[in-house]
């Protein structure tokens, strides 16, 4: 599944889709930034169409604010959808149920990607490079692997595997899961990878992304 050449194991990995905030700096009405459309489709749907050409194990989106109008609006498959009924509690909050889930469904999950709803520049390609490389024989004490991007200095999506979960139930606030990333630099295994990944906080942001891909 992950290419040839190294001895690698296969691994059961899931996603989580983090798809709950108000996106109160691009629009009043609440959830209107992941309906957004880009290039003709919705921000969060060209998200979960590149998780799903990925392939993962199990997909977990995390809905929130504007819940029921995504809900209503996407074209869905097998994706399973929870609600985070305090997404004013921050993106830990939405992190811890999603996480949750996953350890409700099954104890044989390797690893989960965990993957923002407002970043349609979202590739397979690094979810592939990410889950070749937690495929590598690596150091057991490295249970997190990030993509180090050309462009930017984003580090998602995030793979995290099952050893650092439990990370996870250590966060609160907005901040997810980057202040707790780099304060542990030796448990993280970076992957070099072409491109970049914008985050998509305002209309402008958009704006600026849609002009870029024409």
């Amino acid at each position: 599944m992950y290419g040839r050449g190294v001895d690698r194991r296969e691994l059961a990995l899931a996603v989580v889709v983090l798809a709950a905030g108000a996106g109160s700096r691009f629009s009043d009405e609440p959830g209107a930034k992941l309906l957004a459309e880009l290039d003709g489709e919705p921000l969060l749907a060209r998200v979960l169409g590149e998780v799903r050409v990925f392939g993962p194990a199990a997909t977990v989106v995390v809905l929130g604010h504007g819940a029921d109008d995504i809900e209503r609006t996407l074209g869905w498959r097998d994706e399973l959808r929870v609600r985070n009924h305090a997404p004013e509690r921050g993106l830990a909050s939405s992190l811890q149920a999603g996480i949750d889930t996953l350890r409700a469904l099954s104890d044989h999950f390797d690893g989960a990607f965990i993957v923002l709803g407002d970043q349609p520049r979202l590739s397979a390609t690094v979810m592939h490079s990410l889950a070749m490389a937690a495929a590598t024989p690596r150091p057991a004490d490295r249970p997190v692997v990030v993509p180090r991007y050309a462009e930017s200095a984003a580090c998602n999506p995030v793979l995290l595997l099952r050893p650092a979960w439990s990370w996870v139930d250590e966060i609160d606030g907005d901040t997810g899961l980057g202040p707790l990333i780099a304060s542990r630099p030796d448990s993280v295994s970076e992957v070099p990878v072409e491109g970049a990944m914008p985050d998509i906080d305002t209309q402008a942001d958009l704006g600026s992304l849609d002009r870029a891909e024409v």
